[in-house]
């Protein structure tokens, strides 16, 4: 326990007033030991240790204290009530960071989870951006903005403020878009040195590691040693190469075997995104591709996964089509689909051939298996949420019209059907998979829709796989939203309750903390966490959203 402190100066005044003259009265800017006394927590450490009670004194953005501190005094006291303190999750993938501040009220889809630092980007990334290019300028008020690096990016977020932490990868998506567009191409040397050296200028400029999604395009056309080549230029800066890799289906284990190559030529870790076995005739895969990932790590490799708590994957529904057709890149095929040749031959395709990632397959080929998450405004909003075979009924029309009609459309995103509960209990069976949701901060006043997991996934960990399930411990549940996460993206001080670590904190009841979001009405946020601290500072209290934005851009 800690030893008690005399009690001071600001105590003294107050019991000289009390005892003495009434009107002595006690210095307002007299300093006290702490800004934030946490009391009577069950404290959760993060490192899966079980739980401990105690009080936790914070001192401006780290935690100073731990232990008995009753007597001490803080600006703001939190009781705890017997209730969890943990350390802020982390969020391993969290899509777009540009929405915190064109639309910041969508940080509050990942706060009320109780995540305070994500890793932003899959592919793609917010820098590079090419000199001469003004691709997708935002506007917020008058302000126009534009960037070409990482660097000038962080700057204007850290400008406008956010209310969690960020740090970001540089996409090998984005790096090949700038050099080489969207279409099938292989980089000349010189286009590759190009490559290479934004690269590192993003790990110059923070980035945590280089990431790729390698069943889009134009990811889909690199071949493994570009992609060695851009790994080895973050390996020199300490970064980790993370990667949606080539196939989650029929071709899952020689798609983990190139991220290992990859890995193991690059000399750099490896993260594998939100593994899965996709498509019920591949799911007795996945614990094949688990013993894989623990036969490289045995050897001495350092490769991680994480994982999100849903059955249906979130993708654009012009995954559906084999990349082959995008080699000119999207638009062009978009224009294509008027010719109901094209539509034949896209369909003769997804009904009859696997040798590439077939969704539709995964689906079970039925298209009441696939649900339309998101659309543009251009289509039509009754067909949000419906399962593509649904929505063809509302509409009138046949599935795979409606299908070619939305591909065309572009911006539509849809919910496949394709994992079973087999693989994530499996996965929750090796110590080093972890946890992402897979989206970006959402908000419910301007969403169409969204993909359920942008709302519930972290509280769904100890709803489900926790309390009902009971095939986590909390204090495990907890380290691999915390901890192991932090550590992983090199955030070293952050993901453990201890003196000295940064004071990421959140308050939860681990019996009632519940995702809402479902499939048919996802734009419902969670509940059960009480108190969400960034860098010390409050940003959910007793439930409520606060307007501070301590949030700060992480960088490697």
């Amino acid at each position: 326990m800690a030893r008690r402190p005399p009690l001071p100066t600001l105590a003294l005044l107050a019991l000289a007033a009390a005892s003495c003259a009434p009107e002595v009265v006690p210095d307002p800017n007299a300093k006290l030991p702490f800004d934030i006394l946490i009391t009577h927590a069950r404290v959760l450490d993060g490192a899966g240790n079980p739980w401990y009670r105690a009080d936790i004194g914070i001192t401006g953005d780290r935690i100073a204290a731990i232990g008995d501190l009753e007597g001490y005094h803080a600006q703001r006291v939190i009781d705890a009530a017997g209730r969890v303190v943990a350390p802020g999750f982390v969020d391993m993938m969290g899509q777009s960071s540009l929405v915190l501040i064109t639309d910041p009220p969508s940080a509050e889809s990942k706060l009320r989870q109780g995540i305070t630092t994500y890793l932003s980007g899959e592919g793609s990334s917010p820098a590079p951006q090419r000199a001469d290019s003004t691709r997708r300028p935002r506007v917020i008020g008058s302000d126009t903005l534009r960037w070409e690096t990482l660097d000038e990016y962080c700057q204007i977020m850290e400008r406008y403020g956010i209310s969690l932490n960020v740090i970001h990868n540089v996409g090998a998506t984005q790096v090949r878009r700038v050099v080489l567009g969207d279409t099938d191409a292989q980089p000349t040397a010189e286009q590759l040195d190009e490559m290479r050296e934004h690269v590192r200028r993003a790990m110059e400029d923070g980035a945590v590691g280089v990431s790729t999604a390698l069943i889009y395009p134009p990811a889909t056309y690199a071949s493994t040693e570009e992609l060695v080549e851009l790994a080895e230029v973050a390996g020199e800066y300490g970064g980790v190469y993370f990667t949606h890799m080539r196939n989650e289906s029929y071709a899952l284990l020689e798609a983990i075997r190139e991220a290992l190559t990859v890995g193991s030529r690059a000399g750099v870790p490896v993260h594998i995104y939100h593994i899965k076995a996709a498509g019920r005739e591949n799911w007795p895969l996945m614990e094949r591709a688990l013993a894989l990932i623990d036969s490289a790590r045995a050897a001495g490799m350092d490769v991680t996964s994480d994982v999100y708590p849903y059955l249906r994957s979130g993708l654009g529904i012009g995954s559906l089509v084999h990349p082959r057709h995008l080699t000119e890149g999207s638009r062009a095929f978009r224009d294509r689909l008027s010719d109901p040749e094209v539509r034949r031959e896209v369909r003769r395709e997804m009904e009859t051939t696997s040798d590439w990632e077939n969704w539709y397959r995964h689906a079970g080929m039925n298209w009441d298996n696939i649900r339309l998450s998101s659309a543009p405004g251009s289509v039509n909003r009754r067909v949000v949420g419906q399962s593509v075979a649904g929505a063809a009924r509302i509409l009138g029309t046949d599935p795979w019209t409606l299908f070619f009609d939305l591909v065309q459309a572009g911006g539509v995103s849809v919910n496949p059907l394709s994992m079973d509960e087999g693989q994530k209990l499996a996965a929750f069976g090796r110590s080093w998979v972890m946890v992402d949701t897979d989206a970006s901060p959402s908000n419910p006043a301007t969403a169409e829709s969204a993909h359920p997991r942008a709302y519930g996934t972290f509280p769904r960990i100890i709803a489900k796989y926790v309390r009902e399930d009971r095939a986590l411990t909390l204090e495990d549940a907890v380290r691999r939203m915390s901890s192991m996460p932090a550590h992983r993206l090199g955030l070293f001080d952050r993901g453990i309750v201890a003196p000295g670590m940064v004071a990421d904190l959140l308050v939860f009841d681990p019996d009632s903390i519940q995702d809402r979001a479902t499939y048919e009405n996802p734009l419902q946020y969670a509940t059960g966490v009480d108190w969400v601290l960034v860098n010390g500072v409050p940003v959910i209290a007793e439930g409520e959203l606060q307007p501070a934005k301590p949030g700060r851009l992480l960088r490697r």
